[in-house]
C-alpha cells in the first residue's frame, strides 16, 4: 500500500504556521511601539533610582495610604533639589556651552593642520604616524558620534517623554509588589515553579536595583571629582568637560571611552598647556573606577566578564542605539541571574 503524504494543512504544521506567525507578529508590533517601549524601560528604571528614598520615606508616614504620600514626597524633594543644582551650575555651565559652541569651527581646520598629536608630544617620531591617522578617521568619528547624539536628543527632546517617564514610575511603585505577587501567582505551582519565579524576581530586582543606583553614584562621583581637579588646573571649560564625563558613565566600556577623548581633545584644540597630564589622569580615573569604585558600589550581582560586555554594549547599540548600550548590561546581568537560578534549580532535582 503506498504511503500517502502529508498534507499542508495537517494540525502539525498548522500549529508550527501559527507559532511562527504569531513571533513574527509580536516582534513587529515591539519594533513599532519600540518608542513607547523605551519610555516604559526607562520609568521603571527611575522607579528603581528613587524606590530606596519612597521607603524611607514611608516610615514616617501613617499606614493608610502612605505609599502615594511617599512618593509624592520624595518627587517634591528631587524637584527642589534639581532645581537649586541647576541655580547654582546652570548659569556658568550654560556660559561655558556657549563659549565652547564659539570654538567648534575651528576644531576642523586644526585637525587638517595635520598637528594634533605632535602638539601633544613634540619630541616622539610616532606623533607623525598618529596625526595621519587622526586626519583620516576622525572625522567619521566624529560624523558617528553627532549623529548618536542628535538621535538622543531628538528623542529626549519630546516634551512627553520627560513628562511620562515619572508619570509611569509612579504607577509602578505604587503598585510594585501587587504588580510583582499577581505574574507569579499566575504561575502554576505544580514541582515548584512558583518558588522559583519568586527567587528569581527577587534576583533580578536586586540586581536591576544596584545597578540603576551604582551609574548614578557613580555619574556624580565622576562630576564631583573632574570638576574640582578641572578648575583647580585650569582646565578650559571644566564644568562641560566634568559633566561629559559623568553623562558618558552611562554608557558602559564605550561611554568612558568617549569622554575620555572629548575631554583631552577639547583641551587640546583649546590651548591647555599640559594635554598628556589630563590623559594620564582619565585612564588613572578609569581603572579607578572599574577596578575599586564599581566593584564596591555595584556588588557581585552585576559582576559580567569583560568580553560579555563589550559584545553586549556592541549589540545592544547595533538593536537600539544609545538605548540600547545603556540597557545591555542590565540585560546581560538578569539574564545571568536567571540561567544561574535554573542551573541550581536543576542540580536540585526540582
Amino acid at each position: 500500500m503506498p504511503l500517502q503524504a502529508p498534507s499542508l494543512l495537517d494540525p502539525r504544521t498548522l500549529r508550527v504556521l501559527w507559532t511562527v506567525l504569531v513571533v513574527a507578529g509580536a516582534l513587529a508590533l515591539l519594533y513599532l511601539l519600540r518608542t513607547v517601549l523605551l519610555v516604559l524601560i526607562f520609568a521603571v528604571v527611575f522607579a528603581y533610582l528613587i524606590f530606596p528614598l519612597v521607603k524611607l520615606a514611608e516610615r514616617g508616614l501613617p499606614r493608610s495610604g502612605r505609599r502615594p504620600l511617599a512618593i509624592s514626597a520624595v518627587y517634591l524633594v528631587l524637584i527642589a533639589a534639581l532645581s537649586t543644582l541647576a541655580a547654582l551650575v546652570g548659569p556658568p555651565l550654560g556660559r561655558e556651552l556657549a563659549a565652547l559652541g564659539q570654538k567648534f569651527p575651528d576644531i576642523p581646520a586644526q585637525i587638517q593642520s595635520g598637528r594634533v598629536i605632535s602638539n601633544i608630544f613634540p619630541r616622539w617620531g610616532g606623533a607623525e604616524v598618529l596625526d595621519d591617522l587622526v586626519r583620516s578617521y576622525l572625522p567619521q568619528v566624529v560624523e558617528y558620534a553627532q549623529r548618536g547624539l542628535t538621535g538622543a536628543l531628538r528623542w529626549l527632546s519630546g516634551g512627553w517623554v520627560v513628562i511620562m517617564v515619572p508619570i509611569f514610575a509612579f504607577f509602578f511603585l505604587n503598585d510594585a509588589e501587587r504588580i510583582a505577587d499577581s505574574v507569579t501567582g499566575a504561575i502554576d505551582d505544580q514541582s515548584g515553579w512558583r518558588g522559583l519565579s519568586r527567587a528569581i524576581a527577587h534576583d533580578l530586582h536586586n540586581v536591576f536595583g544596584e545597578y540603576v543606583r551604582a551609574l548614578v553614584l557613580l555619574s556624580v562621583l565622576t562630576f564631583v571629582v573632574w570638576a574640582s581637579l578641572f578648575l583647580l588646573a585650569g582646565v578650559p571649560y571644566a564644568l562641560v568637560l566634568a559633566a561629559i564625563g559623568a553623562a558618558f558613565e552611562f554608557l558602559p566600556v564605550v561611554g568612558p571611552a568617549v569622554a575620555g577623548i572629548a575631554v583631552v581633545s577639547v583641551a587640546l584644540f583649546s590651548g591647555f598647556s599640559h594635554p598628556w597630564l589630563l590623559a594620564l589622569f582619565i585612564v588613572i580615573w578609569r581603572l579607578v573606577q572599574d577596578y575599586a569604585s564599581s566593584p564596591f558600589i555595584m556588588g557581585r550581582g552585576v559582576e559580567l566578564h569583560p568580553a560579555l560586555v563589550i559584545f553586549g554594549v556592541l549589540a545592544g547599540s547595533e538593536l537600539a542605539g544609545v538605548a540600547g548600550m545603556f540597557l545591555s548590561v542590565p540585560v546581560m546581568a538578569g539574564l545571568r541571574v536567571v540561567w544561574r537560578r535554573l542551573r541550581d534549580y536543576r542540580a536540585s532535582g526540582g
